[in-house]
């Protein structure tokens, strides 16, 4: 069977959080609304459960009030590429994992983003899994639009609330944060969700949680292949049902600068400046499979990665790259898995910044 390669886009490869930063610029306090958003999402996700939702569908319940503020979709596309910020060395190493395998991008990113992105890294959009969104074909009424415009600044006036360690139901929660979840299950189900723009909630469908599952399900019928020769690197909550599948069929993944629900459901934790580290794990399980590349990571230091099966000239290249200290890649373990995410969320907020990097 023919070996498989299969990344998230934010982080991984790029730097942006480019749905947060399409509402900062374009929605007043667009900042504050999409983190109270993104950290209801991670509650209805992960906690509440809610039927039918998705980790990423913040991507969907922010679209209202960019539309509220007249951003189209050509808006999108010009800033998307303006700001565009790629993880250093990424298109080298997409370059050379090509060369070695079918590579593939599962994104919860906006199709405007990715599309800017292919073009900057030279990767065809056709290897690529986005969320569909067409913003100019919505209409938005007068009045719908002053009511979401002043439900954005309620929004904006809420604390940003934090997660509980060991959170498992709604009920673990403080009670403010309860009052604050419940007056969101009231903006977004009810008041918004009852406008003529509230549609959106159903014709969206963010490619996130269970649908990145689907979608490595879907390239391994393309090829086909099959889920235990799929590489998976990720670093978020969206991650988290397609890291499942893949682990569950002794797939490899790998939480790259990866936050808590990254760390906690991959194999190999790394956390690099750089994406050279990338290239070399997915050479060494293209070449040898799993196994081999949990023991070169096991044993991780110069003198086993400079005898192992890795290509002479792509180590070459990452010795250069790091000639004093090699990235951190670690096997994670129950043993250590804790102190791994919040290494590793703490090392994230620093190559993408505090506000991405808090971000589930």
């Amino acid at each position: 069977m023919k070996r498989v390669f299969i990344s998230d886009c934010e982080g991984p490869i790029s730097k942006n959080d480019n749905a947060f930063e399409v509402t900062s610029h374009f929605v007043p306090a667009g900042d504050k609304i999409f983190s109270i958003t993104s950290r209801y999402d991670d509650v209805l996700s992960d906690l509440a459960k809610k039927p039918g939702y998705n980790a990423g569908d913040t991507l969907k319940l922010v679209v209202p009030f960019l539309k509220a503020y007249d951003v189209t979709d050509q808006l999108v596309r010009e800033f998307s590429a303006r700001n565009l910020v790629l993880i250093p060395d990424v298109k080298n190493t997409l370059a050379q994992v090509r060369d070695k395998a079918p590579t593939y991008i599962v994104s919860t990113s906006y199709e405007h983003y990715i599309e800017a992105l292919c073009q900057a890294i030279d990767f065809p959009f056709g290897n690529t899994y986005c969320t569909k969104l067409c913003l100019d074909k919505y209409e938005l009424k007068e009045q719908e639009r002053n009511q979401l415009k002043k439900i954005g600044e309620e929004i904006a006036e809420m604390q940003i609330f934090e997660i509980p360690q060991g959170a498992n139901s709604l009920k673990d929660l403080p009670f403010k944060t309860q009052v604050t979840i419940h007056r969101l299950d009231e903006i977004f189900w009810v008041a918004i969700e009852k406008m003529q723009i509230g549609k959106i909630y159903s014709e969206v469908n963010p490619i996130g949680g269970v649908e990145k599952a689907e979608a490595v399900k879907d390239v391994t019928r393309r090829l086909p292949t099959t889920l235990a020769d799929v590489m998976y690197v990720g670093d978020s909550i969206t991650d988290k049902e397609a890291f499942r599948l893949v682990k569950e069929n002794d797939g490899l993944t790998v939480s790259f600068n990866g936050n808590q629900y990254a760390v906690e459901n991959a194999d190999i934790v790394v956390m690099s400046p750089d994406s050279a580290v990338t290239a070399v794990l997915a050479e060494a399980f293209v070449r040898s499979g799993k196994r081999e590349t949990l023991e070169l990571v096991a044993n991780w230091n110069r003198q086993t990665l400079a005898n192992s099966s890795v290509d002479d000239n792509l180590k070459k290249w990452f010795f250069q790259l790091h000639p004093h200290e090699l990235p951190k890649a670690k096997i994670v373990s129950t043993e250590n898995m804790g102190k791994l995410a919040k290494e590793s969320s703490e090392f994230r907020k620093k190559v993408r910044g505090e506000a991405v990097g808090r971000l589930g």
